[in-house]
């Protein structure tokens, strides 16, 4: 009789067993393929959101004191300028320039990443310029707010000086004596006030070879112009702008004429006392790189005295007319020059800013002079 393998208890539970271990390989296998599709697909998401995140912000933490802090830089003053001793600035709680070490210590002269030099001194003391060679990149800032016709030894500066700092347009760091800032939002027309006086001119300088001078002179003889100061009268609580708060004009004029030389007498004396301007300077197109056309009263723009003698006294007369000529204060401020902790601090920012530049100052007298 023929026996069936198949059907003795120890072969089905053989084929059983066999089957259990077929099942359990391709569950395995399976699983090991779900596995696998799984971790792949997470590698693909995680390499897809890396590729769709946002930029890191240069202000983000990540970037404090690596990228976004500006380069520490020491500046050597090397002369006061005027023998002014007034405590040199904290530039980061003043002016919110970080990264600013203030020095008038010579023994840091090898440390230091610029020295600063200002002109007048420089006239006097030439001899007492630094000798020893330079720290490798150091900068050297030339200095002046004074303009050319009172600026000797130009000439024998060149290639001497890396930076320059002045009022003029196109220093390396650019200073005007004074400039307007934009208000945030349009302010209220500013109110015509009482002023016991027409025309003041506070002056201290008086030479009668200046222009000024000789133009005050012919001028007085077609209006009345207080004078006040060393050749005149005692000011006010020995305020400039308390004193000629009480005008509607004020003589704008400057000891010299050149290119952007327009200083506190228009930004201060003027401007913040709330009188309109009445300058002699640089030409008027020179003037509105600073100020609104209607900000200011130019003598050029008369033939004579007499004629802008007669302009004053008709303002005078028709308060309309007069109003036009401070209509911009509704959306500016003036901002005046603070001597001299904010030109040391502005300095800092410029040698922050120029790091990586190298160059010369060749042509300081042709520039300056022009």
């Amino acid at each position: 009789m023929r026996t069936d393998d198949t059907s003795h208890p120890t072969s089905r539970n053989g084929a059983h067993r066999q089957k259990q271990c077929r099942v359990a390989l391709s569950s395995r296998r399976s699983y090991r393929w779900v596995s696998a599709l799984l971790f792949g697909s997470i590698v693909v998401l995680f390499v897809l959101t890396l590729m769709y995140l946002p930029p890191l912000r240069e202000d983000s933490p990540t970037h404090a004191g690596v990228r976004n802090e500006p380069p520490g830089v020491t500046l050597l003053v090397w002369w006061r300028p005027y023998g002014s001793r007034e405590p040199l600035p904290d530039c980061a709680a003043r002016y919110g320039i970080q990264g600013c070490t203030l020095t008038e210590e010579r023994w840091a002269f090898d440390r230091a990443d610029a020295v600063i030099v200002h002109h007048a001194e420089l006239m006097r003391n030439w001899s007492a310029l630094p000798r020893a060679p330079r720290p490798p990149r150091q900068k050297w800032i030339w200095m002046n707010f004074e303009s050319p016709s009172h600026s000797g030894w130009l000439a024998g500066l060149a290639g001497l000086f890396n930076l320059t700092m002045s009022y003029r347009r196109g220093s390396d760091i650019f200073m005007p004596y004074g400039y307007l800032q934009a208000r945030g939002g349009e302010g209220d027309a500013p109110q015509l006030r009482a002023r016991r006086g027409l025309v003041a001119w506070v002056v201290s300088n008086w030479n009668e070879q200046h222009e000024r001078v000789q133009y005050f002179r012919r001028l007085r003889k077609y209006i009345q112009v207080d004078v006040f100061g060393r050749a005149g009268q005692d000011l006010i609580s020995d305020s400039v702008t308390r004193t000629v708060s009480h005008y509607k004009f004020y003589l704008a004029f400057e000891n010299s004429m050149h290119t952007d030389y327009i200083t506190e007498k228009l930004w201060r004396n003027a401007l913040v006392s709330g009188a309109v301007p009445v300058v002699l300077g640089p030409p008027r197109e020179n003037y509105e790189l600073f100020l609104p056309a209607d900000a200011f009263v130019h003598v050029k723009d008369f033939r004579s005295p007499l004629g802008i003698a007669a302009y004053l006294k008709h303002l005078d007369r028709h308060p309309a007319l007069y109003q036009r000529y401070l209509t911009w204060r509704r959306h500016y401020s003036v901002h005046v020059t603070s001597f001299w902790a904010e030109h040391y601090c502005m300095a800092c920012r410029g040698v922050q800013a120029s790091r990586h530049q190298n160059k010369v100052v060749t042509d300081l007298a042709v520039w300056f002079e022009s």
